[in-house]
């Protein structure tokens, strides 16, 4: 029996489609079906009800799906066991947010594919909740975001943790005095996308200090790009992961505020779904992890230099 037909199998009821599965497959719809023809043949059985707009298991497909599972899950693990690393083939699309690409993305992506030469990364930028959303929709593989993500099925693994901290171009003349909140009233405050942890802590230190929230002008996009070309032309303060602004800070295009209202360290974690086929996600989950580990220093440390 072919093992490339029980994934394919396994994909199509997951995905509840055929040419989904041949999207996620990098292959044909015609391919999809002529595997599943050949495995309903070899079995004797028919696997799927299919309609113009549906695909579903019939109840022996729904018999089959956990035996399936347990075929492909073993077969992976014999190739990862016994088999070179570098001969692992497949591609692996990843979700990742911007600070970790500001962090130390290029490092994982120059380890990964020395790792795993015929391995294809597949890279989406988004905030955390979009990429959460992308990999519960199957979009994505592996979530490299501020997380994690609770729901049955998914495993999380800790990256790091970043202090955050309040920054502005020094034109402005914020630096070198302590500054209360009220003090940044007078500016726009950056604070990632609406939803976000950053976005959340800054409403729950300004809940706390008492001010009116309609007196704080919060500006929120998910582009950190784009905040940080904002405020390093002055156009108001913002909250960042330090990792984000260590060369700005270095090349003096911002400088850290001494503010009293202390913000929550941003908690990274990989996150990817335990099942069959989860091997590629999950070794460069643990790739991430080892990388990240060098990173997660405590505030006062020394900057990293790659």
């Amino acid at each position: 029996m072919n093992i490339r037909f029980l994934e394919t199998f396994l994909w199509v009821a997951r995905l509840r489609s055929f040419s989904s599965a041949a999207d996620k497959l990098c292959t044909t719809q015609a391919a999809v079906s002529n595997r599943i023809a050949t495995l309903e043949r070899d079995l004797g059985v028919r696997l799927f009800e299919r309609d113009l707009r549906n695909v579903s298991l019939t109840p022996a497909g729904e018999r089959a799906l956990a035996q399936a599972e347990t075929i492909v899950q073993l077969a992976a693990d014999l190739r990862l066991g016994i088999g070179d690393p570098h001969r692992l083939r497949g591609r692996v699309s990843i979700g990742v947010i911007d600070t970790i690409v500001y962090a130390w993305l290029p490092q994982l992506m120059e380890q990964g594919y020395a790792a795993h030469p015929d391995v294809d990364l597949d890279l989406t930028v988004d905030t955390s909740l979009a990429v959460a959303r992308l990999l519960m929709d199957r979009q994505v593989d592996l979530a490299l975001i501020a997380g994690p993500v609770l729901a049955p099925g998914y495993r999380n693994i800790e990256l790091c943790s970043y202090e955050c901290i309040w920054a502005a171009a020094p034109r402005l003349g914020l630096h070198g005095r302590r500054l209360t909140l009220e003090d940044l009233t007078a500016y726009p405050v950056f604070a990632f996308s609406r939803g976000s942890q950053p976005h959340q802590n800054v409403l729950k230190l300004i809940e706390a200090a008492g001010l009116d929230p309609h007196a704080v002008r919060i500006l929120n996009s998910n582009s950190l790009a784009t905040i940080t070309r904002l405020v390093r032309d002055g156009m108001g303060v913002a909250v960042f992961p330090e990792v984000v602004m260590r060369e700005m800070r270095e090349r003096g295009e911002l400088v850290q505020l001494d503010v009293e209202a202390r913000l929550p360290r941003l908690h990274l974690h990989a996150v990817y779904r335990e099942e069959p086929g989860s091997t590629l996600p999950q070794l460069i989950a643990r790739m991430a992890a080892e990388i990240a580990a060098g990173e997660d220093k405590p505030p006062g440390a020394a900057p990293h230099r790659e």
